[in-house]
């Protein structure tokens, strides 16, 4: 992974860089915020940017945000400040902490917050034909088009690519097209000079250019607006781009590949997608099982997830109970491995005394229902524990109530069991980090109270 290191703190910051030198990082350094910024929009790119509290966190924040660059800030500084890192969480900073670094830390934040994991975790038969395809065609530089539902790990899948191919000592680059505007995706994809557009105060290099010489992922391809995807079809046959306002074609050398949750045949025939660029695209068709056809992984990833989870909330290895793997088992998932993922980091941490059983379960999935036929078969009171009985109570307990009024005081119960720290409650609730932010804010005008980072004692307007 690549980590850009923002200020100094008397040398601080350089140890700690040199900490995740050795934990296997590619390291930069710059002064100041504006260096920061210079180096991201040069192409230089970054994984994770760790920087010191002392500078402007809510400039660097709101500036990656506005330029698009989607990067997770970590802030550093001396000692155990309580205030300090509330200030940097709520400024954007995902995480704080404490210098001087130690090893294992930084080592664990670096796991955590980049998340840059390419092992494929499975034990059903249907994901073994699935890799094997995959070890296969990933050392080629043949395009290979992921396909699946949402959730299903279409992006562990292009990590995992890159990592058996010839260029993985080199960058790997996300880029979703689903998530960013038909207007400034073109400006992402093959970057812009100063002076283009309005707005565009500088030059900036897109992700072709960044990825030259390693792997770039165009997520989600299918949600890309047509008119440019005859740009990206030059683009790819030529190897060449043009900046936004640029006079001069640039080389890139690139693996692409692309991740889609539709059915672009069908798509292609809708005329939402052009058939050239499809068949360009998809020399190879990786396609993604849901996780109702591989049933025999969802107790490994739970174990895996639960895992996970413990060891960053600092908790003991957990158990799951028989009834709780029956719960999983039972289950319709929809939102696939996120939504599994989502659910034990919630079990997690409303497990007790070292266990999460079926009332955990229950408690923190929402959605969570036995899969069509099994509730058949199963029959009433089927569940352990009288747990149907306690779910049609749930349920009833919610009648009368808006959504609205629901939606917030799940918000602020999730927020209050990870101790006020948006970025964990985000990840819990699978919404963004932005739109919490946006309706913690909209509680606290309304005089709700809010529970702030590092505090689960007190709560005050956030």
């Amino acid at each position: 992974m690549r980590l850009l290191i923002v200020g100094t703190l008397d040398g601080h910051i350089a140890t700690a860089g040199k900490l995740a030198l050795q934990s296997g990082a590619k390291v930069a350094h710059v002064d100041d915020v504006s260096g920061a910024m210079n180096a991201l929009r040069s192409g230089q790119g970054a994984d994770l940017v760790m920087v010191e509290v002392s500078l402007d966190i809510g400039n660097l924040c709101s500036s990656l945000e506005s330029e698009r660059i989607a990067v997770p800030v970590v802030a550093c500084g001396i000692g155990p400040e309580p205030s300090a890192a509330a200030d940097a969480i709520r400024a954007g900073a995902q995480e704080y902490i404490p210098l001087p670094p130690d090893a294992e830390l930084i080592a664990a934040v670096l796991s955590a917050v980049a998340e840059e994991t390419s092992t494929v975790v499975f034990r059903d038969p249907i994901m073994s034909d699935v890799l094997r395809l995959a070890e296969q065609v990933a050392p080629s530089d043949a395009s290979v088009l992921i396909t699946g539902e949402s959730g299903t790990g279409k992006e562990v899948m292009a990590r995992f690519l890159h990592s058996k191919s010839k260029r993985a000592a080199q960058h790997f680059i996300s880029v979703n097209c689903a998530a960013i505007p038909e207007n400034l995706l073109e400006s992402e994809l093959f970057g812009h000079e100063k002076g283009a557009f309005t707005g565009a105060v500088t030059r900036r290099v897109g992700k072709f250019e960044e990825a030259s010489g390693g792997t770039l992922l165009l997520d989600e391809i299918s949600e890309m607006h047509p008119r440019l995807q005859a740009k990206l079809l030059r683009a790819i046959q030529e190897r060449e781009i043009d900046r936004v306002g640029g006079g001069q074609p640039i080389k890139v050398d690139i693996r692409l590949l692309a991740t889609s949750n539709r059915n672009l045949e069908e798509e292609v025939a809708k005329g939402n997608f052009r058939e050239d660029l499809y068949y360009r695209l998809n020399v190879v068709n990786i396609p993604l099982p849901s996780l109702r056809e591989r049933p025999q992984d969802i107790p490994i990833l739970a174990q895996h997830f639960t895992a996970k989870y413990a060891e960053a909330n600092g908790m003991t290895p957990l158990k799951l109970t028989p009834e709780a793997q029956g719960v999983l088992a039972g289950h319709h998932w929809r939102g696939n491995v996120r939504e599994l993922e989502n659910t034990m980091h919630r079990a997690v941490l409303l497990s007790r005394d070292g266990v999460i059983d079926a009332s955990a379960i229950i408690l923190t999935g929402q959605s969570l229902r036995p899969s069509e036929g099994k509730a058949a078969e199963s029959g009433a009171g089927a569940e352990p524990d009288g747990q149907d009985g306690q779910a049609a109570g749930d349920v009833k307990a919610l009648v009368g109530r808006t959504v609205a009024d629901v939606e917030k005081d799940l918000i602020l119960d999730t927020l209050q069991h990870c101790l006020g720290n948006r970025t964990h409650a985000a990840n819990i609730l699978g919404i963004s980090i932005r739109t919490l932010r946006n309706k913690l804010k909209l509680y606290s005008q309304d005089g709700v109270a809010v529970p702030m980072p590092g505090d689960n004692e007190r709560t005050t307007p956030a």
